[in-house]
C-alpha cells in the first residue's frame, strides 16, 4: 500500500460527484471547480467556466501543502479580474511557506484552484477528518474548525468505526452544531462511505460551513491508496498524483513514477545519494523499509543511494525496466570501495519470483561490463512463489556474469543478508 496525496481539485471533484448521488445540494458543484496551471489561458478558462464571471471567487495554491490561510495564500471574496491578477502575480514564482512545526519549505507555485466564494463567519466553521489504522477507522469532528483547529483539539470528538462495521449502525460522537446536528451527521456518514469506496487512506475537510441549509466543504485534503486504482478508477476518473511542494524529482524518479501509473503493480524509486555505494532493489513495501533501516542501523546511512520497491507481481518487462533504471544510476560513477547491490525481499504472497527475476537478470546481463567496471558485489535474498527457480537462475547467472552474486533463500533473515553485504568481516 502506498498513500498518495491528491490535489484538492481532484478530491473535491470526487467528493461532490459522489455526494450528489444522495444529497441534492451537491448536484452541479463539481462543475464549479477550475484548476489553473502554467499553460492555462484565461480566455479558454472563461469559455469552459462562465460561472467565473458570475460572482465572488476564492483562489488558493493546489500543491499538497496545508496552512494556506496562515501563509497568506487564500484569496477570497474577489472578482474574476482580481483573482486572475492575483494568480498571475504568483504563478511560477518561488515561494517559501511555513508548515507544521514551523518548518520552512521553498518551492514554485504552479497550480491554483478557483471556486465560488461562500461567505460565512468564523464561528460557522466545522472540521471533519477520517484516517485509517490497522484495527479501525477514526472519524474526527469539531464545531470549531478553521485554521486554529489544532489549537482547539480538545474540542474535537472522536468516533471509531470497526473495519467490518456498517457506518449506518455507528453512533457518531457529535459536537454541538446546533440546528445543523442532523445535517452534519448525515454528511459525515456519506463522506465516510465515499472514503471507504474510494480507497482513501486519509481525508480532511477543514473547514466546512453552512449555506441555505446545506453543508459546504471549503478546504479539502486527501490521500488515497494507489493500490486501489483498479477498483476505484471509475470513481476517481482522471487523477494526478503530484509531488509534494518543494520536492524536485529527478528524470529517473519521474520515469519510474510514469511506469508505476501504467501498471496495477507498484514501482517506487527515490534517489537519496546518487554517489552512494549501497543500492537496494527490494520487492515489497515492508521489506524495503527493513532493508533501508538495517543499512542505517549498521552505520551506513550516508552510503545508502536509493529507496524504493517493486511489488504487486509486476510483469517481467516492467521489472526489467525498473531494474535497468537502478543499474544505470548505480554504474554512472565509480566508488573506491566498489559498490553493493542487494536484490531482496520478504516471502512473497503472490508475486512470481521466477518471472520478476527474469526481468532483473535481463538488466544485469545488459549492464554486465559496467557492473564489472564498478566492482559491484550482488547479494540476493528472496522467498515466495517459484522462488527456487528464481534463485537457481540467479546462481547460474553468477557463474557467467563475472560479478560476484551471493544467493540466499527464505531460510536466511533479510537483516542477516544486509549485514553480510556491509560487514563481511564481522563474525
Amino acid at each position: 500500500m502506498a498513500q498518495r496525496g491528491i490535489r484538492e481539485y481532484d478530491g473535491k471533484r470526487i467528493l461532490f460527484d459522489e455526494l450528489a448521488k444522495v444529497i441534492p445540494s451537491f448536484k452541479g458543484l463539481s462543475a464549479k471547480l477550475a484548476l489553473v496551471t502554467p499553460d492555462t489561458k484565461p480566455e479558454e478558462l472563461l469559455a469552459a467556466n462562465p460561472w467565473l464571471k458570475e460572482g465572488k471567487l476564492v483562489a488558493k495554491p493546489d500543491q499538497l501543502f496545508g496552512k494556506r490561510g496562515k501563509n497568506g495564500l487564500v484569496y477570497a471574496g474577489k472578482t474574476w479580474d482580481e483573482t486572475w491578477k492575483w494568480i498571475s502575480e504568483r504563478m511560477n514564482k518561488e515561494t517559501t511557506i511555513t508548515t507544521g512545526g514551523n518548518k520552512k519549505v521553498t518551492g514554485v507555485l504552479t497550480h491554483f484552484l478557483i471556486e465560488p466564494f461562500t461567505p460565512h463567519a468564523d464561528n460557522e466553521e466545522g472540521y471533519i477528518s477520517i484516517k485509517s489504522t490497522r484495527e479501525y477507522d477514526v472519524i474526527y469532528l469539531s464545531a470549531q474548525g478553521g485554521i486554529y483547529v489544532e489549537e482547539n483539539w480538545d474540542k474535537v470528538k472522536e468516533t471509531r468505526v470497526g473495519i467490518l462495521e456498517d457506518i449506518e449502525n455507528v453512533k457518531i460522537n457529535m459536537p454541538d452544531f446546533g440546528v445543523n446536528n442532523a445535517l452534519v451527521e448525515k454528511f459525515t456518514k456519506e463522506v465516510y462511505r465515499i472514503y471507504c469506496a474510494g480507497n482513501f487512506s486519509y481525508l480532511e475537510i477543514n473547514p466546512f460551513t453552512f449555506s441555505n441549509g446545506a453543508v459546504i466543504p471549503l478546504d479539502f485534503v486527501a490521500r488515497v491508496d494507489d493500490t486501489g486504482a483498479f477498483e476505484s478508477r471509475k470513481m476517481w476518473g482522471k487523477i494526478e498524483f503530484p509531488s509534494s511542494f518543494g520536492q524536485k524529482l529527478t528524470k529517473e524518479e519521474m520515469y519510474i513514477r510514469d511506469l508505476d501509473s501504467k501498471t496495477g503493480a507498484s514501482l517506487k524509486l527515490t534517489i537519496l545519494n546518487p554517489e552512494g555505494r549501497i543500492w537496494n532493489m527490494v520487492a515489497g513495501g515492508g521489506a524495503s523499509v527493513i532493508y533501508a533501516d538495517t543499512v542505517c542501523d549498521l552505520g551506513f546511512a550516508k552510503e545508502l543511494a536509493n529507496y524504493g520497491e517493486y511489488s504487486g507481481d509486476p510483469s517481467e518487462e516492467f521489472t526489467y525496466l525498473y531494474a535497468k533504471t537502478i543499474l544505470d544510476l548505480m554504474t554512472r560513477t565509480k566508488h573506491p570501495q566498489g559498490k553493493i547491490l542487494t536484490i531482496g525481499g520478504g516471502i512473497a504472497n503472490f508475486t512470481d519470483v521466477a518471472k520478476t527475476f527474469k526481468g532483473i537478470i535481463r538488466a544485469l546481463k545488459e549492464y554486465q561490463q559496467k557492473l564489472i567496471d564498478n566492482n559491484v558485489v550482488i547479494y540476493v535474498r528472496r522467498g515466495g512463489p517459484n522462488y527456487q527457480e528464481g534463485l537457481a537462475n540467479m546462481r547460474k547467472l553468477g557463474e557467467s556474469l563475472g560479478v560476484p552474486i551471493h544467493v540466499y533463500g527464505p531460510e536466511t533473515h533479510m537483516t542477516a543478508v544486509v549485514s553480510m553485504a556491509l560487514c563481511p568481516d564481522k563474525k
